[in-house]
């Protein structure tokens, strides 16, 4: 079988692969490196890459869209809130408990809603990960919060930390895990055991965290 793959050259000193979470695969590679190395790398590992591509909690299926009437329930730091749907006038989305959002405004629900997380999102990661780069005595350029399609978060050449809106849905401890997941990356690029001990000293649940997004993280995905 043939693997098609996408090749992104960065400054760094290996190749590595990555199955993202629409089954496409990235190939990273040091700038100059040949064709004929990186295709001996992605022939290397192609059972690696067969085995992502088939896990199933990896890549579940996509949830039903949501459809914003009373009584669904919608994910926020790992818990479930109810929604209710409002006679009021209110303009945007409210949160005591429990999400509100007006009738009014019911047609504009889902982007409304993504707003509301992003704005979290950026309000609750920002301060953590300041907590953790200064515990970790790394620097990162800057910190964007968005609407990544095939992963949680990544950290780019640049120092620049992205992370997925939708991961505001998550219990606390698995933010703090994609947090120094990506921190640990401006110290060790690689996944290297040097890696995964700079993340357990930070986050010392991170197996339970890696789990709980392999159970729980089609949840996160669900349409809005």
């Amino acid at each position: 079988m043939q693997l098609d793959y996408r090749i992104v050259y960065t400054e760094r000193k290996t190749i590595g692969l990555t199955v993202e979470r629409d089954r496409s695969i990235v190939v990273r590679a040091p700038v100059g490196a040949s064709e004929d190395a990186i295709r001996q790398a992605v022939e290397a590992n192609k059972l690696w890459i067969y085995q992502k591509l088939n896990h199933i909690q990896k890549y579940p299926a996509r949830p039903v869209r949501k459809e914003f009437v009373t009584g669904e329930t919608l994910l926020y730091l790992g818990r479930s809130y109810r929604l209710e749907i409002t006679d009021d006038d209110a303009p945007g989305v409210r949160f005591h408990n429990r999400f509100y959002i007006s009738r009014q405004r019911q047609t504009e629900a889902g982007r409304l809603l993504q707003e509301w997380y992003m704005e979290r999102a950026r309000e609750k990661l920002t301060p953590r990960i300041r907590q953790f780069a200064e515990s970790m005595g790394v620097a990162y350029h800057r910190i964007l919060v968005s609407d990544l399609r095939v992963r949680w978060a990544s950290c780019t050449p640049k120092n620049n930390l992205n992370f997925n809106w939708r991961i505001i849905k998550a219990p606390q401890f698995v933010i703090d895990y994609l947090i120094v997941h990506e921190l640990a990356h401006l110290r060790e690029a690689n996944h290297t055991p040097e890696f995964w001990n700079v993340i357990a000293v930070q986050v010392p649940r991170y197996v339970v965290a890696k789990e709980w997004l392999q159970e729980n993280g089609s949840m996160l995905e669900e349409e809005l």
